[in-house]
């Protein structure tokens, strides 16, 4: 399985904007658009950003696959960012002409619901992509860490080199070891609504990441120990454990937490475990790049990539 080889964006460069999930405002919108030109893009704004159906989508299916579809296609488009998550990314799934999307690789952006959009891609396509903050949630409220992150990648890219959390954020070791292969993941929750269905995501050797937000420990373990349960804890070569926004226990003040659940549904299938990497649902947050080749020593609290990283 090759990786498909993506071009960096340079300033003048065109992104296309498409809304795979849910609606935003038009106020939203706007400044979203405002974001890409200030950092030196120009914007193709797709219909489904207009769009609002069924109170929480943007568009049928129908309508956000064959625009997806066409982004791909459009040899103007350099690169693509999804509007924002919400929900709504996975009826795209049987929808797709990831022929085209082969065949037409480039930059795609973004996290959360679009997690399942990232394993897709990887899966059937070997297209890499980005986990990275989304314009019109993210970038709105931007502060100069998530953008700065954002552009190095988009612009440096595939040559992400060392991840490193903002100051005073450390990434913390759960279980010790090395690890490589390629970072896969995402969101905790689409991740494990991908599992019996064709589009299933794929550990085996990979480097595994997760986050999520605003989800009860007991929620948690339930989708953790099903991960454990299909195999995919013990598959992976190694786990990456980004931010756990608003996931405290409001139900059970002096019950499990978080990080308990780690050490007893994760630790002990004994692959090197990291922790606190600042991606996902956070305030100053890391973009990563998934579906690439990764480097991981947890004692150290090492995440990198790139050829010369991966040599360690």
């Amino acid at each position: 399985m090759a990786i498909q080889q993506i071009k960096p964006l340079k300033k003048g460069d065109t992104i296309g904007l498409t809304a795979p999930a849910g609606p935003v405002t038009k106020e939203r919108l706007e400044k979203a658009i405002s974001v890409i030109k200030e950092i030196g893009f120009n914007v193709e704004v797709g219909d489904t950003c207009y769009e609002h159906y069924g109170g929480y989508l943007a568009g049928t299916p129908i309508q956000r696959a064959n625009e997806l579809n066409s982004l791909f296609a459009n040899h103007a488009i350099s690169a693509i960012f999804c509007l924002r998550g919400g929900y709504g990314s996975l009826h795209l799934l049987p929808l797709l002409d990831y022929e085209t999307i082969k065949m037409n690789p480039k930059l795609f952006i973004g996290y959360s619901d679009i997690t399942a959009l990232h394993i897709a891609f990887q899966q059937r396509c070997d297209l890499p992509t980005i986990h990275g903050p989304m314009p019109a949630s993210d970038l709105v409220e931007r502060d100069s860490f998530t953008l700065e992150s954002l552009y190095s990648i988009l612009t440096e890219y595939p040559n992400v080199g060392c991840v490193e959390n903002p100051q005073s954020e450390l990434i913390n070791c759960l279980v010790p070891g090395i690890a490589k292969g390629i970072l896969v993941g995402g969101n905790l929750s689409v991740s494990v609504s991908t599992l019996g269905t064709p589009y299933e995501i794929d550990t085996k050797g990979k480097i595994l990441f997760l986050e999520d937000i605003g989800e009860e420990p007991y929620r948690i373990d339930r989708m953790l120990t099903q991960l454990a349960l299909a195999g995919k804890i013990s598959d992976a070569a190694g786990i990456v454990l980004g931010t756990w926004t608003e996931c405290s226990s409001e139900r059970y003040a002096d019950g499990f937490q978080v990080e308990d659940l780690f050490k007893s549904i994760i630790a002990p299938a004994g692959k090197p475990v990291i922790f606190n990497v600042r991606a996902g649902h956070c305030k100053s947050s890391l973009s990563l790049p998934l579906g690439l080749s990764a480097y991981l020593d947890a004692e150290k609290g090492i995440l990198s990539f790139g050829e010369q990283n991966l040599a360690n």
